[in-house]
């Protein structure tokens, strides 16, 4: 199966049952945290009635690609927390925060659960984007149903590179990350699925 960056819709937010991805015990711990600072509580935007397949309102994408390109570019490019804040995440957020919030809930991929403001992560990546050259107008805006994980991979990409060369084109891998972490801000809240 592999681990997967999806958008969490208003109804797992607030659900208890992970096996079903909810996020009940983040959501409340993220609130309590929030209040704790003397922020308002985070309320995700209510879903659509009936979502449609295919609009971009929702994001899934296979984390499948190497990250050590990714890694090292943050790290060329980044101040070490800046770099630290857009590797270390687990849950991303559609509202600013100053910094990050550290939960002791297990994440898929870690002891704890770390969110980010999803302004603050979109402000790293355009950095990158821009570092790279990555041409935002070629690659996939619409991001729900690995419409970014199969342009990387099955070939389109490729295709691209050679209408749009350019740092970017030197190493895919890191590419389909910069670009990954573009698009995950503009969704309702993100988290790694399994």
């Amino acid at each position: 199966m592999g681990i997967h960056l999806v958008s969490v819709a208003a109804r797992e937010w607030f659900g208890a049952d992970e096996e079903d991805g909810g996020k009940g015990a983040i959501a409340s711990a993220l609130n309590e945290e929030l209040r704790r600072r003397g922020l308002a509580p985070y309320a995700p935007v209510p879903e659509a009635a009936v979502p449609v397949p295919g609009p971009g309102q929702s994001f899934e994408e296979k984390l499948v690609p190497s990250t050590h390109g990714f890694d090292a570019l943050c790290r060329r490019h980044l101040a070490p927390g800046e770099a630290d804040l857009l590797l270390g995440w687990s849950v991303l957020v559609p509202v600013s925060l100053d910094e990050e919030i550290r939960l002791p809930l297990a994440s898929p991929c870690t002891d704890e659960t770390v969110i980010a403001g999803a302004p603050e992560v979109l402000a790293l990546t355009e950095r990158l984007a821009v570092a790279v050259r990555l041409p935002v107008d070629a690659i996939p805006e619409a991001c729900d149903n690995l419409e970014l994980t199969m342009w990387f991979l099955e070939g389109e990409a490729e295709e691209a590179v050679a209408a749009r060369p350019g740092p970017w084109a030197e190493d895919l891998d890191t590419a389909f990350y910069a670009a990954l972490y573009l698009r995950a801000p503009s969704t309702r809240c993100a988290a790694p699925a399994r």
